[in-house]
Order: C-alpha cells, then structure tokens, then sequence
C-alpha cells in the first residue's frame, strides 16, 4: 500500500495573482466597478514617483468606494513596469521642461552637477519629475479611458460565467 500523496500547494501565479484576482471578484462588485478598479490601478502603479502609489490607489478607492485591497494590489503588480518606465520618463520630462537648455539628464551629468553645484543638480531632479509626471498624466488620461471601456463587457462576461458556475 502505498503512502497517501499529500495535496500540492498551487504556484506563485496562482496564489499571488489569480486567487486575489477570484475572490475580488466573489464580492459583489459589479463590472463598472471592476473595470474602473483596473483602469484606475493601472496607470496609478505607473507614476513616475516613488513610494507615491499606495496613496493614491488608497484615496481614489476610499473616495470612489471602489475596493482598496483590489486597487493597491492591482497598482503594486504595476511596480517591475514602474521601474522599466522611470528613467526614460525622467529624462523625456528633462527635455520637455527645459527647452533643450541646461544639461542633459545623465547618471555622468548628475554626479558631476552634485559634485559641482548642488542647486544645478536639484533643478534638474526638479524639472526632470515635473515632466515626467506631466507625461504620466497625458499618457494615463487614454489608457485608463481604454482601460475602462475595454474590460467592462469582460468582466460582465466572467461574472455571468461565474454565476453559471455556482448555479
């Protein structure tokens, strides 16, 4: 006789992602509701400032009644993207806010301007995330639209598959 197989623990994905993702939608929001979450969440998890996403998911979500752990989850699974997208931005809003004047935003430049002149080196740090977040709010304006009409005939479709399921 052999010995009984002990249940397998299911993978990062599904304990990480997919599970959340179920049960969020197992309490009762409607598709509207879901679709503005994730067209919310989206382009919040890809500010392009540090340590500023959990206040933004936490307050548009308490402000709107949306679900806050869903959003802050949502946001967070945006940070490797967030990461990716930093520095061009960084340097995309140097250039957008300084008129092709001063110095070019480089890792060599700002070692140089901080060595150098201190004031030089913040202005540029300055202008640089002013631009960048200038970007981010132009750029997140039509993803989140797109977002939003996008994904609530999906979530209206899983939610009538799922109450199907339970029926």
């Amino acid at each position: 006789m052999l010995p009984p197989v002990p249940p397998q623990r299911p993978g990062w994905w599904r304990r990480r992602i997919v599970e959340p993702v179920r049960n969020i939608l197992r309490q009762g929001l409607t598709p509207p509701q879901l679709a503005l979450t994730v067209a919310l969440s989206v382009p919040m998890g890809l500010v392009p400032v540090l340590g500023i996403t959990t206040l933004l998911a936490t307050f548009a979500a308490v402000r709107l009644r949306l679900n806050v752990v869903a959003m802050l989850l949502i946001s967070h699974l945006m940070s490797p993207l967030q990461l990716l997208l930093i520095i061009p931005l960084l340097r995309l809003g140097a250039r957008l806010l300084g008129n092709g004047q001063g110095p070019e935003l480089t890792l060599d430049q700002l070692q140089y301007l901080f060595a150098s002149d201190w004031g030089s080196a913040l202005a540029l740090l300055w202008r640089a995330g002013a631009g960048a977040v200038l970007l981010w709010a132009a750029f997140s304006v039509p993803v989140g639209l797109a977002l939003y009409f996008g994904l609530r005939p999906v979530f209206r479709r899983l939610l009538r598959r799922q109450a199907a399921a339970l029926q």
